[in-house]
Order: C-alpha cells, then structure tokens, then sequence
C-alpha cells in the first residue's frame, strides 16, 4: 500500500474552485477552523491523502461510524464543503437547527425509508457538491465496521460522479457510544482514490457495497499496525 501523506489536491489550494462547485460560505469556513482546532486538538486527530478528494463533480463519501464526532472528523480537513444527512429530532430545536442548516446538514428519519432524504441527498451530488453517508446506518459498539445498508449503493451508483470511501478509526475509543461525554484521544481519518462514476455503475449494488467496505477495513487494519493498534 502506498504511503499515506497529508497534503491536499493541489486543484483545491485556493478558494476559487472549478465552474460550478459550490464554495464555503464564511460561517462554514469560521466553524470548519473551530472544529480543527477544538476538536482536532482534543482527539489527536490526524489526516490523510486529503489529495485524493476530488477537484469538481458530486463526490459521495461512504464512511464507518465510530462516534457522534464523525461528521466533524471526516470532513473538517476538505477544502469542498460537506452535506450531511442528519438525524431529524436534531431539527427540533430551532437554534440548533438553524446552526446544523448552515452547517449544510439536512433530516433524515431513522429506522424508515426516507425517500425525501435520498432526493436531497441526489440533488446535492447531482448539483455538483459533496455529501457523506455513515454506511452502518448506526454508531459501532466495538470499533468494528458492520454491514451496509444497502439504499447506500442506490446514492452512489444513480448521483454521484465519484465515490469516496473514508476511514475514521481511534474515534470509538475518544468517544464510546455507551460515554456520555468524550476524552482525549488519537484519531485518524484517511481517504481512499474516490471510484468513478463508469466503475461504480459498471458493477452489481452488492459488489460495489463489498469493494467500499473491503477497502475501508483494509485502510483499517493497515491504519492500526501502523500505529500499533490492536486489529480488530
């Protein structure tokens, strides 16, 4: 496996990106150099091969879920800014809904079809931005990554231009489901070479579910030796 580096797609160094490519706005850039610094500082977290996030197109991020800070860890290093499916109950409050709409996250209902959340989700990608999905559908209880949900592959092979699969790993032990609050810990978040529309398409729903999950594991188990985690 090549060697990870931590330097960005140099396409992305500035804030003039491609003709259509949706920018941050200010109140995204003010709370992405928050995160890097509050959070980034207080878990450890490192990144890498940021260079393989894409220059333009709809990029859907397929990531493992270790922790509440996920959303804030995959994405807080990306020069293109993220949407997010959130929970809906976090819309019920209006301040905070207001604050997590900013942040470009919108409802989705667990435990259901959410066919309004996958149009969102589609009209996002198809308008050029970036949209990341927990694949689990649910926090890991052992660090472990788990099946699937299978409407992940419906997202990716009907919207998306690229399909990025990413690892979080060190976040279950900074913050276990089963803690109410987090504790200082060693996080990193590393990126694969995003899958191209034509490959995603090319290949059966299943297949293209067991080449994304098969290669956030192996980026998992060579991201623990590395550090000299136990594998899981």
């Amino acid at each position: 496996m090549t060697a990870p580096s931590s330097h960005p797609n140099p396409e992305l160094r500035s804030l003039r990106f491609a003709e259509g490519v949706p920018a941050p706005h200010l109140f995204y850039r003010f709370m992405r150099r928050v995160f890097q610094v509050g959070v980034g500082g207080y878990c450890g977290v490192r990144v890498f091969n940021r260079r393989h996030e894409p220059a333009s197109g709809g990029v859907l991020y397929i990531c493992n879920h270790q922790s509440f800070f996920d959303p804030i860890l995959m994405s807080f290093a990306l020069q293109r800014p993220m949407s997010f499916m959130a929970r809906d109950s976090l819309f019920r409050a209006p301040l905070f809904r207001q604050a997590i709409a900013a942040l470009n996250a919108f409802p989705v209902r667990r435990g259901a079809a959410d066919t309004g959340a996958l149009k969102e989700a589609m009209r996002r990608l198809r308008a050029g931005g970036q949209v990341v999905v927990f694949a689990e559908g649910t926090r890991t209880s052992d660090g472990r990554i788990g099946p699937f949900l299978p409407g992940v592959a419906m997202l990716a092979q009907r919207a998306a231009e690229w399909v990025a699969p990413t690892l979080i790993d060190g976040a279950f032990e900074c913050w276990p489901r089963e803690h109410l609050l987090p504790r200082p810990g060693n996080v990193v978040v590393q990126y694969a070479p995003p899958i191209p529309r034509d490959q995603a398409r090319a290949m059966a729903p299943e297949q293209l579910l067991d080449r994304v999950r098969n290669t956030i594991a192996g980026m998992q188990t060579d991201v623990r030796k590395r550090l000299g985690r136990p594998t899981l």
